[in-house]
């Protein structure tokens, strides 16, 4: 238990979690009690900038002081998608230095998925939300981790992608010079208009934003599950692209051998469709026969807060206690 101030405030630890659609902020007390929270719109420097992204991280732990009463802060760790290349932490270190809370923890929010879904030492972690990503870890501090920067690192998958790929293939079948699928109409019903046509001059002319593509996601997983092929062989790519990640990130710590955790996590996952997740399980067994899947459906600030706790040295009942209450805070099956 912390010690309390003079002013009979109890020391708190800060966790922040960032993705592509919204970041949370809470505050736990040293006894891994949940004391404050707020919620804000994305905080991915990839989308806002470095220091937008500070900004709007200084406005929700300036929330959280003010729920608290101003209590001395013990740790802070934050972690925020797009934050994938030193250069990147490196450039938010700089854009909070002048911040109070400048000497938080600051990394990709890989490792707060990873901490949701297990504390094994040896471990990957897939998120698969707005984009894709992977990280590994291994007992010895080995770690790998990838660029994550669309197609020109290699990428492929996540709700972006696949609102990408599903409009790629609907604009070819209504022309003629692809597959017919039925997202041909399911497309235009997500974003209230009338025609294929008329979403691609929606995202050309500016008035439906480009990150807009993904909220065609969901639209491709039911229509795969109608039996569209054309969706159906984007689901499947998927599938077949997250364990390309884990199987990989295995290979390069060389713990193919082992029994290691597989954390998936994000909101394309979370949404537990019965085609991806049998495909992951399918070619996971095939690829990396030992390892198993640990599923996460809390949000990923279950894991910035046990990681938080843990650098301000607290004991396990903490950690238990603070899983118990993050636990319930689902990950938004949207996105990312």
């Amino acid at each position: 238990m912390g010690e309390v101030t003079a002013d009979g405030h109890r020391p708190i630890v800060i966790a922040v979690d960032g993705g592509g659609s919204k970041t949370d902020a809470v505050a736990l007390d040293l006894d891994g009690s949940v004391v404050a929270s707020a919620r804000g719109t994305t905080s991915s420097p990839h989308i806002i900038g470095m220091g937008e992204a500070a900004r709007l991280i200084d406005d929700l732990i300036a929330e959280i002081l003010r729920q608290t009463g101003g209590a001395p802060i013990a740790q802070a760790n934050i972690y925020l998608s797009g934050l994938d290349l030193p250069a990147e932490v490196a450039a938010f270190r700089a854009a909070i230095a002048g911040y109070a809370w400048a000497d938080a923890i600051v990394d990709n929010d890989l490792f707060a998925l990873l901490r949701a879904g297990t504390d094994e030492p040896d471990a990957v972690a897939v998120v698969c939300g707005t984009g894709i990503n992977c990280v590994g870890v291994r007992s010895d501090g080995a770690v790998v981790r990838y660029p994550s920067l669309g197609m020109i690192s290699g990428d492929w998958g996540g709700g972006w992608h696949l609102g990408e790929q599903a409009l790629w293939h609907a604009a070819r079948a209504v022309d003629g010079r692809g597959q017919e699928t039925t997202l041909a109409f399911a497309i235009p019903a997500v974003f209230g208009l009338d025609s294929i046509q008329a979403v691609i001059e929606a995202l050309h002319f500016g008035s439906l934003p480009n990150s807009d593509l993904a909220r065609i996601s969901p639209a491709v997983f039911d229509a795969a599950r109608a039996g569209d092929a054309v969706a159906g062989s984007l689901v499947d790519r998927q599938a077949d692209e997250i364990v390309a990640f884990a199987a990989t990130t295995l290979r390069r710590l060389e713990l193919l051998g082992r029994r290691v955790p597989v954390v998936l996590g994000g909101g394309v996952i979370g949404a537990r469709d019965e085609r991806l997740l049998a495909g992951i399980e399918r070619e996971l067994a095939r690829r990396a026969p030992l390892a198993h899947i640990e599923l996460v459906t809390a949000a990923p600030i279950l894991g910035a807060g046990l990681l938080a706790l843990e650098g301000a040295a607290a004991g396990q009942s903490a950690l238990d206690s603070a899983r118990s209450s993050l636990a319930s805070r689902r990950s938004a099956l949207t996105l990312r």
